[in-house]
């Protein structure tokens, strides 16, 4: 039997692959998010319309996966799974668009050096919720400063001083954390530091006139290093790589900016689904409502009924239905935008919730059902029923099926309750009441959970009263056929 040959490790010269863009992008964090999303969204406007942008990748603590980027030269494989339209989707590519890694930590002379790059035009960055912070004890002299907008400071200022002020030298910030206005958290630290720091008005009159600030909203799932398939993944490579990346099909970006930005970033003359408005929050709304809703509302329904994955869930004739109906005739009814918009974005987001590559355990999403029932799907309720002067049927029942939920077990067995302990503690005790029409009230009324008293809500009451009945005697789906006929 021939003897395979070890395969070459992946790099430029192995690959020939030697010539580089110059660098016109620096990314602070070197994570699976990002090499699935913003090099993978660069390296097609580097095909399509010839950017020709490089990006120099900043790790943004100290541990981090920089030397593993190096050591393949910023090449590495990005493998795209899943269903569009009803049909699944593989596709492989290789990421060619990483010019350098560079590690503050270790070297800060390459990182201060990379203020100078004469094409540098865009700052994009993803250091979790957490990064976009101040650090009170972040200085100009310290190399590095610990928090990503101290980082950002100190080479914004070198920029300033390298170029004289130049206002041609000012560069676009696009931040990907997933907070909401993330660019204007993040420029109100920056413009701090330069004020603790004293770096003087011409420098706060360059970030706030020859800089701008774009605030994001990002959606991709990207489930990152495939280490429990890795030889079926190795097996389709010619190369060595140990950075490969697996992600989902689906790809969303929402930039706020005009038509300036859109000239800089022209991914209108891309295949992506990369929109730059003046405005992101209706998209925003449409992602927490629709994708999180549904998320959130089929949870303890889908659980109870006997499911353990979304995909069974929306596959489901009897779930997959309640579902539907739930995002098409509740959820779309009351947001305020085009109607065949909302329904193309739902169906995207139930092919994702298909997709056969990605196995989303009902039980992982579970954690801190209440809060953020009350934030992603308690707004639909209420809006339908003040629109409509009824309640919304699916929503409601979702709503007592995760009432239900907090009770902790169900038909013998321990559910996956995942929550801060006051509120576990406080469903104990609601539910050591044993009187479905005493739980319907104390939750309903438990300001804490949902901001208000929502005894007030016209029927709700009587509707998760009756929900909670019917769930206990005739579980899910009769209980649900029993309730839809009522509500």
């Amino acid at each position: 039997m021939q003897e395979l040959k070890e395969k070459k490790i992946l790099n430029r010269e192995n690959t020939n692959l030697k010539s580089v863009a110059p660098i016109k992008v620096i990314q602070f964090g070197e994570g699976n998010f990002l090499r699935a999303f913003v090099e993978y969204a660069f390296q097609k406007l580097n095909q399509k319309v010839d950017l020709n942008a490089g990006i120099a990748v900043v790790q943004p603590i100290d541990r981090g996966m920089v030397s593993m980027l190096n050591d393949q030269d910023g090449l590495y494989n990005l493998f795209l799974k899943g269903v569009q339209k009803g049909k699944e989707i593989q596709h492989k590519e290789l990421i060619t668009n990483i010019v350098k890694g560079v590690n503050p930590y270790t070297d800060f002379n390459s990182y201060i050096n990379l203020a100078k790059e004469e094409q540098l035009e865009f700052i994009i960055s993803n250091t979790t919720e957490a990064g976009i912070a101040y650090v009170e004890s972040d200085t100009l002299e310290m190399q590095p400063p610990s928090s990503f907008p101290a980082k950002l400071t100190v080479l914004l200022n070198e920029r300033f001083k390298h170029f004289n002020g130049d206002s041609n030298k000012g560069l676009t910030i696009i931040p990907c954390e997933l907070i909401n206005h993330n660019s204007e958290q993040l420029k109100e630290i920056i413009l701090k530091y330069a004020n603790d720091w004293k770096l003087g008005n011409g420098f706060i009159n360059w970030i706030n006139n020859d800089c701008s600030f774009h605030s994001t909203l990002v959606d991709r799932i990207v489930p990152g290093y495939p280490k429990d398939e890795i030889e079926a993944y190795n097996a389709q490579l010619e190369y060595k790589d140990n950075l490969i990346v697996a992600a989902e099909v689906f790809l969303l970006w929402v930039i706020e900016g005009g038509e300036e930005l859109k000239k800089k970033l022209p991914f209108h003359k891309t295949d992506l689904d990369v929109k730059i408005v003046e405005d992101m929050q209706p998209y925003r709304t449409r992602k927490v409502r629709i994708l999180n809703g549904a998320h959130t509302s089929m949870v303890p329904f889908s659980l109870l009924y006997g499911n353990e994955t979304v995909k069974e869930t929306v596959d489901n004739t009897f779930t997959g239905a309640f579902v539907n109906k739930a995002i098409f005739d509740e959820i779309n009814d009351v947001l305020p935008m085009d109607k065949s918009e909302l329904n193309s974005f739902a169906e995207e987001i139930l092919d994702r919730f298909r997709n056969p590559f990605i196995k989303h355990r009902l039980a992982d999403i579970a954690l801190n059902s209440i809060s953020k029932f009350k934030v992603r799907v308690l707004p639909s309720l209420l809006e339908y029923a003040e629109k409509n002067s009824k309640l919304p049927t699916n929503l409601t029942f979702a709503f007592a099926c995760l009432i239900r939920f907090y009770k902790g077990t169900w038909k013998g067995q321990i559910l996956p309750i995942k929550d801060s302990q006051d509120i576990v503690d406080t469903f104990n005790k609601i539910w050591a009441k044993n009187d479905t029409k005493l739980v319907a009230e104390s939750v309903l009324s438990y300001i804490l959970f949902w901001g208000e008293d929502l005894t007030k809500v016209n029927q709700l009451t009587e509707a998760i009263i009756f929900a909670l009945d019917q769930i206990e005697v005739n579980g899910i789906e009769q209980g649900f056929a029993n309730f839809s006929n009522k509500y």
